[in-house]
């Protein structure tokens, strides 16, 4: 690739594609001189949480590598896997007008497959976590506030008041219709509900920290007795509880952190950022499926994952180019 070489110097010999991650693209990458390296490149129209257009996208992608960078060379967090700076010293570069890649180092470690974190890893988690919101302020010059504004809501209110008419994006437009159509109701009861424990969780925080957003066990690696935390792209400045409830575990578990830190959790901000990573993908999923789409392994995650959060049942989607 052009782009390495122009950015990084890097003169490549051999890229084996990664297949993981939802919106991004991944490559193991190994250089002339036989080092590993690897490849990020991200799709700016598929990270509605950090801008509303390409350009102000690609500001908040890379605001939030340089809070992984500065974590990780400042702080000194040696699980942070942060990018590797390019000539100029910066995290992130263009490739299009719709692309960006990053460089990182190769971690030779491996994830847990799905969401949940094991229970024999779960205390360890938790430390890392701790350690992490402790260094909040090498990341306050560049981290940016993560709020409770649901990105996808316009996008998932919209597809509920266009029930009636057909969807024509792409193969899982429609099957997409009538499984919202069954859970409409539902739908909007879950936004109510939401809305006011935000508004009780709201009045009640007690202060942010910084925050990966989305330590779960597929970005959670492990390797050689070292635990690594992969995929900065969401993170920013918000209660503790944005990371905790991701971990797993019951009241008794969770009272580590609290021991580490000093720092009480709070069952409501848990509940609350439970419900909101459920709304945040189901208004992700939505919005990509009513688009315009072909039958790919991102849509089929997107179609799958639909289905986990409500109800299913409806025609299955048949393999189909657009």
């Amino acid at each position: 690739m052009a782009c390495l070489d122009d950015g990084w110097g890097l003169q490549v010999a051999r890229m084996r594609y990664v297949p993981v991650g939802f919106g991004s693209y991944h490559w193991e990458v190994t250089d002339t001189a036989g080092r590993r390296h690897f490849v990020t490149v991200d799709d700016l129209d598929a990270k509605g949480w950090l801008g509303d257009d390409r350009e102000s996208t690609f500001d908040g992608l890379r605001a939030a590598f340089d809070v992984a960078l500065a974590l990780r060379r400042d702080a000194g967090l040696p699980f942070v896997v942060a990018p590797t700076p390019d000539a100029d010293g910066g995290t992130l570069r263009r490739a299009g007008p719709r692309y960006s890649v990053a460089l990182f180092p190769f971690v030779d470690a491996v994830g847990r497959s799905g969401m949940a974190h094991a229970t024999a890893v779960r205390a360890d988690v938790l430390r890392l976590l701790a350690e992490l919101h402790g260094a909040t302020g090498v990341a306050l010059p560049a981290a940016r506030d993560r709020d409770l504004t649901l990105p996808y809501r316009p996008q998932l209110e919209a597809a509920l008041r266009e029930l009636d008419r057909p969807w024509t994006g792409g193969p899982y437009s429609e099957p997409v219709r009538e499984l919202l159509a069954d859970n409409a109701e539902d739908l909007r009861e879950r936004l109510r509900a939401f809305d006011q424990l935000a508004r009780e969780v709201d009045a009640a925080v007690g202060g942010f920290v910084i925050t990966h957003g989305e330590p779960h066990a597929g970005n959670v690696l492990l390797g050689a007795g070292q635990a690594f935390l992969v995929d900065w792209d969401t993170v920013g400045l918000a209660p503790p509880e944005r990371d905790l409830c991701l971990v797993g575990g019951d009241a008794a578990e969770l009272a580590l952190y609290t021991d580490l830190t000093g720092r009480r959790v709070d069952p409501a901000a848990i509940d609350l950022y439970t419900r909101r990573w459920e709304l945040d993908d189901i208004g992700a999923f939505t919005s990509v499926l009513r688009s315009v789409h072909a039958h790919t392994a991102d849509t089929e995650k997107a179609w799958d994952g639909l289905r986990r959060y409500l109800r299913a049942g409806t025609t299955p989607v048949r393999s189909q180019s657009t």
